[in-house]
């Protein structure tokens, strides 16, 4: 999928996800833990495309998500890049095809998920302020990019790495520390999973099975059939599957917000 349906897609999970704890496990958040959660997980549902490098000292190429903060993210793009297709080829096995590219493999394992999402917490925990920081102006700007492709574009990446930096800083002020930040590894975990399950409902699929062996494979790619897979681009992705996401994120946020409104303004319904 592209950029802006991935990050939609972990911004809709995160939402509904919020709503569903509200309602059944009477869990709630403060309009900016949820404002929080939110946008960490969109930006953790594009996390997994970092794989995808492009041309570092142009500033060209690669996944959009890897523009993000210019040279500097197209450069970390460049490093976990090589790392995964190192990784790719010290586990592979005898009927995995060789690759010239490490798109669409370590990153897009569930190890890696478990990794990102337990390390998140683990930083926060052990470094406190400078690393929650970190990791929200980190996914802040990937949501930016994301869920405001146009914007981000036009703006340029000095604009959204300031943008970036000022929700973070503004973020870490006023949250509270006992439900927020427990909650950003989360975040990232669960976005970096809805992202992997977005790139199974294509034709290339992903190696969500690694590091299992399947018949002398271990990076055996896992997607829906290509009479009903979905084409990267499409007007069912971009029409059709951003509408529906869309959809669900406006109800599960008016589900969340509209009862305290309601009880702001003593309206009983």
């Amino acid at each position: 999928m592209m950029g802006p349906s991935h990050a939609l897609s972990g911004a809709a999970v995160w939402l509904t996800g919020s709503w569903a704890l509200d309602q059944f496990a009477d869990y709630h958040q403060s309009p900016l833990a949820l404002a929080v959660g939110t946008a960490v997980c969109a930006g953790g549902a594009l996390f997994p495309d970092l794989d995808l490098s492009g041309k570092v000292t142009r500033n060209q190429g690669g996944a959009t998500v890897a523009r993000t903060f210019g040279v500097f993210s197209l450069f970390i793009a460049e490093v976990m890049e090589k790392i995964s297709l190192g990784v790719y080829y010290a586990t592979k096995l005898s009927r995995d095809p060789r690759r010239n590219n490490g798109h669409r493999t370590l990153t897009h394992t569930l190890p890696f998920t478990v990794l990102v999402g337990w390390g998140t917490t683990a930083l926060c925990a052990a470094y406190g302020k400078w690393a929650v920081v970190s990791i929200l102006f980190f996914m802040i700007g990937l949501a930016l990019r994301g869920l405001f492709d146009e914007w981000a574009e036009r703006a340029g990446w000095v604009i959204v790495t300031l943008a970036s930096a000022a929700a973070a800083w503004f973020t870490f002020a006023n949250l509270p520390g006992d439900r927020g930040y427990p909650m950003i590894g989360l975040a990232v975990g669960v976005g970096c999973f809805v992202h992997i399950l977005g790139d199974m409902i294509t034709k290339a699929g992903v190696p969500i099975l690694w590091p299992i062996p399947i018949k002398r494979r271990m990076w055996l790619m896992v997607g829906l059939p290509n009479g009903i897979a979905l084409r990267t681009g499409s007007k069912a992705e971009v029409i059709v599957l951003r509408t529906a996401l869309t959809v669900l994120s406006v109800l599960a946020a008016v589900g969340l917000v509209a009862p305290s409104v309601l009880h702001r303004f003593n309206i009983e319904v």
